[in-house]
């Protein structure tokens, strides 16, 4: 018995020294076969701008313009303030008084939100850069449907907002491109889909686009609003 054991041991050595050479020739076989499946071409924002030296000068030009988009934000809301007061039905009147002034707190918070994504990047806090992101799409998102319908409100006693039409245009894009967005963000992350990242990225190139075309349409709603930095004159006194 002795013998026979020794003389069956080698054979079932060696059996089991191939069945994991062949689990490990498996393993490695799917993990290129992975390696191949899940890439992406196109990066997102959040990736190109957290990197060095694309971050720095995302910083610095956010830092330049967040001064100017709160003028901004100041002079759409006496901007929808003055169209109010020639409403003349109460309850119509109510409504665009408070949309113009979500319109306001919105641009608010989607401006310092943008500026929490800019400063702390994915590579950085991952956690806080998402959820300030996700901050950041809801804001932008409810400003301009804000922006939308108080633009057409009483449109038939007051001139309606010249934009509006591109407004409610935009906020489709952008809703779309959002809805894209979310979806492959989850196919990526969940299910590891090839090329999902790549369209996340599609989406969140269109989401920004449509985002800086509604803030640019204020040079046709405020057309000779300007900026100007001047001197104060002193009267001499005797």
């Amino acid at each position: 018995m002795v013998n026979d054991a020794q003389v069956q041991s080698p054979p079932n050595l060696d059996v089991r020294g191939d069945e994991r050479t062949n689990e490990k020739c498996d393993v490695n076989r799917s993990v290129k076969v992975l390696e191949y499946k899940v890439y992406n071409v196109v990066p997102s924002i959040s990736a190109i701008t957290g990197i060095s030296p694309q971050r720095y000068v995302w910083r610095i030009c956010i830092a330049f313009h967040l001064g100017p988009r709160l003028l901004i934000g100041s002079l759409y809301y006496n901007y929808h303030k003055e169209r109010t007061a020639h409403i003349t039905e109460e309850k119509a009147r109510t409504t665009a008084t408070k949309l113009g002034q979500a319109c306001y707190w919105l641009n608010f918070i989607e401006l310092f939100a943008l500026t929490g994504v800019t400063y702390i990047s994915n590579r950085e806090n991952y956690f806080v850069h998402e959820k300030i992101f996700i901050v950041f799409m809801v804001a932008a998102l409810l400003h301009m449907l804000c922006r939308a319908r108080v633009g057409c409100i009483a449109s038939d006693v007051i001139e309606p907002v010249r934009t509006n039409k591109l407004v409610w245009t935009l906020f489709y894009v952008a809703i779309a491109s959002t809805v894209g967005l979310i979806i492959f963000f989850l196919r990526h992350r969940l299910l590891c889909r090839p090329l999902a990242f790549t369209w996340f990225s599609v989406c969140e190139y269109i989401l920004a686009t449509a985002n800086m075309a509604f803030h640019a349409i204020v040079v046709r709603d405020l057309p000779q609003h300007e900026l100007q930095v001047v001197c104060p004159t002193h009267s001499k006194t005797n």
